[in-house]
């Protein structure tokens, strides 16, 4: 019998999480690691195992809060969903202050396929002990403005040869997304390899996807679209770890190298 994916991850990272609920729930837990890591797998799996301990748990993505294909700002290197200024962080900040109390929230849907947001929403139920908050840039913080003016890639140098998509995107991190993620408890970061991996992980994804429904992005296509991210994925790799309350190493093959729990987050 093949494994469950995700499941043993899930397994190491239940009694991070069951001991932090233990200073006091609600709890949102922070789940980050680059495209093609697992996160979406392993925040569900783990939502399980939660729910199994008696807790009432939920999980969140980062992805549900896309914002509606027409209302993305249209600026250099913000032609494709992802990058911080394509979310609702607004309206993922009211769903998560609303999942800790009673009552029903909805939550949106994203197609991915169709990369447009749905017209139906999800119905959740509060207050939930545990809501686990995942997506590739969970927690980011900006970078300095020096740091911006080099591109790290050859899109940002032909598509932003100005770095105006650059700033943008550090300013949504500055603003609307700091208050997003001023919302998580305990933050967990999953840690690729290289980026060459991520980039395998995601054509791998969108493989899945392709034979799944028929539509989606060929190899060389997602290359491209993976590169949209490198900036801030090299970044939260340099800056995040020192930070985060579970550090978790993967190997090429997405399994664990090391869980690494720093003994304290500096203070914000």
């Amino acid at each position: 019998m093949r494994p469950e994916p995700g499941a043993a991850l899930a397994d190491m990272l239940l009694p991070h999480a069951l001991a932090a609920v233990g200073g006091g729930a609600p709890l949102v837990i922070g789940l980050t690691g680059p495209q093609g890591s697992g996160k979406t797998t392993v925040a569900e799996r783990l939502r399980r195992r939660l729910g199994r301990q008696g807790l009432r748990a939920a999980v969140v993505g980062l992805d549900d809060l896309y914002l509606p294909r027409a209302e993305r700002p249209r600026l250099p290197l913000l032609d494709v969903r992802g990058v911080p200024g394509t979310h609702d962080a607004g309206l993922g900040a009211r769903v998560l202050r609303h999942l800790k109390r009673p009552g029903a929230v909805l939550v949106p849907r994203f197609d991915k396929a169709s990369d447009d947001r749905t017209s139906r929403w999800r119905r959740l139920v509060g207050p939930k002990d545990v809501i686990l908050f995942e997506g590739w840039c969970v927690g980011a913080r900006p970078q300095d403005e020096h740091a911006l003016a080099v591109p790290v890639n050859d899109l940002e140098r032909e598509r932003d040869p100005d770095a105006v998509g650059r700033r943008f995107v550090n300013e949504r991190l500055r603003d609307d997304y700091a208050a997003l993620f001023s919302l998580i408890d305990f933050q967990v970061l999953l840690l690729a390899p290289d980026f060459d991996t991520v980039i395998r992980w995601r054509q791998e994804q969108e493989a899945g996807l392709r034979a799944a429904t028929g539509r989606g992005m060929d190899d060389a296509a997602v290359a491209d679209f993976v590169r949209h991210y490198e900036r801030l994925t090299r970044h939260m790799a340099r800056e995040m770890p020192a930070r985060s309350d579970v550090v978790v190493r993967l190997g090429p093959a997405r399994e664990v190298i090391d869980v690494a729990t720093p003994a304290r987050r500096p203070a914000d």
